[in-house]
């Protein structure tokens, strides 16, 4: 038998149980389901120094704190579990959770998040947190005064370079071509830098230390000379892979597999939102996230009470 909802929530990262508290909070019934732990991708963040109003805390403490608001309002969170069948085709938008049955509601918010693409190293997984990030803004400042690198060479490996070289003392930039992808004026700022080095036409090969991260392993793509450069940090900038292909043919994507929706988080499905590192944005933050949430909460509270959703079923 199906379950009703007036909202349901597909993730629970922080613009996913954002919207949860904004949502439950107005009374209206709604449910968060995410095949992983709550928190997404920001309980990997061991220390956050940028949270507004809160000097330091870490990724897991926050998910923590929203997850607890969410249900002390009435939000049922569903996790670890797999949704094997979206469907956003009527009025009613139905999902189908494995073991769990099917669910149906009035709204939907799509907010699964999506990853930093990796190189996909055995070595890297095992220092994710431990020396190895993929935001500079989130993790620059734990670095003051220290050797780092970063891997990549399109734009956001070299501003965010740039942006390190305000903490390290210096920045080697790895990347796997000799000659950048970044446009012009991105590398020119990042060459100019006196903090930053290149090693160019490098293969990662893998990431060593005890316990915490001392240093990466690359071999040249020419000769194979293998290079073992000490780093305490290491920043991965090589793209960022939006977690939206199981939507493909149900809301519009763009080029890059973000979900394309207004400034009020709509898609182009009536009833059905989207929020934060899923959707076509430019920053990606915690609270860009949290930002997106409440917006996208508000706007299904809109659709719902203002009558939006009878008119959906009159049609």
């Amino acid at each position: 038998m199906a379950a009703h909802y007036d909202a349901i929530v597909l993730g629970a990262g922080p613009a996913g149980l954002t919207a949860g508290i904004y949502l439950a909070r107005a009374r209206i019934k709604t449910l968060i389901v995410d095949e992983g732990i709550p928190g997404g991708q920001m309980i990997t963040s061991y220390e956050v120094a940028n949270y507004p109003g809160i000097a330091e805390t870490s990724g897991a403490q926050i998910a923590r704190a929203m997850v607890n608001q969410a249900k002390s309002f009435g939000c049922e969170i569903l996790s670890q579990t797999e949704v094997v069948r979206y469907d956003f085709s009527g009025p009613l938008k139905e999902i189908e959770v494995e073991d769990e049955g099917v669910f149906t509601s009035k709204a939907i918010i799509i907010a699964t998040g999506g990853l930093p693409r990796s190189l996909g190293l055995p070595s890297e997984a095992l220092f994710k947190g431990k020396g190895i990030s993929y935001c500079a803004t989130c993790d620059g400042d734990f670095f003051t005064g220290k050797e780092i690198v970063a891997i990549g060479g399109g734009n956001a490996a070299l501003e965010e370079a740039v942006s390190l070289a305000k903490y390290a003392d210096k920045v080697t930039v790895i990347h796997e071509f000799d000659q950048f992808q970044a446009q012009p004026w991105a590398v020119d700022e990042a060459k100019k830098h006196p903090k930053i080095h290149f090693l160019m036409n490098q293969e990662v090969r893998g990431f060593e230390g005890k316990g915490r991260l001392e240093k990466v392993v690359t071999a040249d793509k020419k000769t194979g000379e293998v290079t073992e450069l000490p780093s305490e940090g290491c920043f991965i900038f090589i793209g960022y892979k939006p977690n939206t292909k199981q939507f493909s043919g149900l809301v519009t994507l763009n080029e890059r597999g973000e979900i394309v929706t207004d400034d009020d988080m709509k898609t182009d499905v009536p009833g059905v939102f989207a929020a934060g590192d899923n959707r076509a944005k430019r920053y990606r933050q915690i609270t860009t996230a949290v930002a997106d949430g409440t917006i996208a909460a508000l706007s299904v509270a809109e659709y719902i009470q203002s009558g939006a959703f009878v008119r959906q079923i009159a049609s």
